[in-house]
């Protein structure tokens, strides 16, 4: 184990005291940061995300998560004694954005700010006009990210996906698909030698907007026409009423993931024969 996971691992125990929510599942604002922070260096630790000197990239859009990303993560490179650096890498698709408010935002936490053109959204909407364009405009902002974060010399890419998202991505594999499958903590991409990071993997989404609320976070909406009429919208409305009934779903759903034993799901159905009936 190197000596940077090390001490994440020693500060994450003892802060472990912490708690976020009373007993009726009211978010405390005591300790809130040092609780959320916890969290992060829990999901740096158990998956090995980032070691001492690397250089990062963070996927950032803009919006609560990515902020909330790049400020926990510039806390903590500030607040250990090893270090790693950050780069703060914004795709720009071609709508008009004002991003004054995030250059203002990543000069105070001393991160570079890399703004990306292109003209994904002229793509999507203009050139191709699929009927799914959400997967071509995530295609090509990966292909965007990706070629920057190289030109930067970063092997880590940080993404702002949180627990919420890893239940999404199940339901949407499940109900589309037909397949049960989620996004891993941790993706190592053969062909470009990066290595993708989700450090807000243990965080919820209400985790994140009382966290951006609280430390009075700047960010910016998505102004993209089709966000908010997805096939993740859907699923994101399924969640929130299954949340009502059952308080404790996303928890549980972590832990679900976490002991997951295939013998206790289906069996393997064996192979037929080559020439039988």
């Amino acid at each position: 184990m190197s000596s940077f996971l090390a001490l994440i691992k020693t500060l994450v125990l003892r802060k472990s005291a912490y708690s976020c929510y009373s007993k009726r599942g009211k978010i405390l604002i005591k300790n809130y940061r040092k609780w959320f922070l916890a969290k992060v260096k829990r999901a740096i630790y158990d998956f090995g995300m980032i070691e001492n000197g690397e250089r990062v990239a963070v996927a950032f859009s803009g919006g609560k998560d990515s902020v909330s990303l790049l400020y926990a993560l510039n806390l903590i490179s500030r607040s250990l004694p090893v270090k790693f650096e950050l780069e703060a890498v914004f795709i720009k698709t071609g709508w008009p954005m004002n991003l004054l408010v995030l250059e203002e935002f990543c000069r105070s936490l001393n991160v570079p700010f890399h703004v990306v053109e292109t003209e994904i959204a002229k793509i999507v909407f203009e050139d191709r006009e699929d009927g799914n364009p959400c997967a071509i405009c995530s295609h090509l902002r990966r292909g965007a990210l990706h070629s920057k974060v190289l030109e930067l010399g970063c092997s880590k890419v940080a993404l702002g996906h949180h627990l919420d998202d890893v239940i999404e991505t199940f339901f949407m594999s499940m109900i589309y698909t037909g397949q049960m499958r989620v996004f891993s903590p941790f993706t190592f991409l053969d062909r470009t030698g990066l290595t993708m990071i989700r450090p807000l993997v243990y965080l919820k989404a209400e985790d994140i907007v009382f966290f951006v609320n609280k430390e009075d976070l700047p960010f910016i909406t998505n102004p993209c026409p089709a966000n908010g009429f997805t096939h993740r919208e859907v699923v994101k409305k399924f969640m929130a009423d299954t949340v009502k009934r059952f308080p404790d779903f996303k928890g549980r759903f972590l832990t679900s993931i976490q002991t997951f034993d295939q013998k206790n799901l289906w069996p393997v159905v064996r192979p037929r024969g080559k020439g039988k009936d």
